[in-house]
């Protein structure tokens, strides 16, 4: 973990490192951010030119994905430390808990992103709208919610 230096009031918790679940990480997200303190926070979707890489083997998953303007990226903030439940955000005073915040500081440092997806070359995907660092691992990408919105058939027993 980076970022061990508290800010006054920040709590922390005993973080344990055995595995609840397990991720298989699909690629990685190249960057022109090395360092945390260049990466703009909620990244603009007019932001630098990004390369999504996934591993060969996913090639034939993003099949189809040229048809969206927008796709959504979850990824891992490998990077982040782990066990603040309390903190001190640097735009505001006072300490607010972690599940508050948008902070990549949390126990699981899942992050999902809005990007705008400018080209696909294979397994490379073109975007715009990151915000993380350069090496990042990639865990998912989906189309965007709003632009894939398909009507499901009613389930047996289903309420609504």
């Amino acid at each position: 973990m980076t970022g061990d230096t508290l800010r006054p009031g920040e709590v922390t918790v005993p973080f344990r490192e055995t595995r609840d679940a397990g991720l298989f990480l699909i690629g990685h997200l190249h960057i022109p951010f090395v360092e945390c303190v260049h990466c703009p926070r909620q990244g603009p979707p007019d932001g630098p030119i990004c390369k999504v890489e996934l591993f060969p083997h996913w090639d034939q998953a993003l099949d189809g994905i040229e048809n969206f303007e927008r796709i959504e990226l979850l990824y891992w903030l490998h990077q982040s430390r782990r066990d603040l439940v309390l903190q001190a955000p640097g735009n505001t005073d006072g300490l607010r808990g972690t599940f508050s915040l948008r902070s990549p500081v949390r126990p699981n440092p899942i992050v999902t992103s809005l990007v705008t997806l400018a080209a696909r070359r294979g397994p490379r995907l073109i975007v715009r709208g990151l915000d993380c660092l350069n090496g990042t691992p990639l865990i998912d990408v989906k189309p965007a919610r709003c632009a894939y919105t398909p009507v499901a058939a009613d389930k047996p027993g289903a309420v609504g």
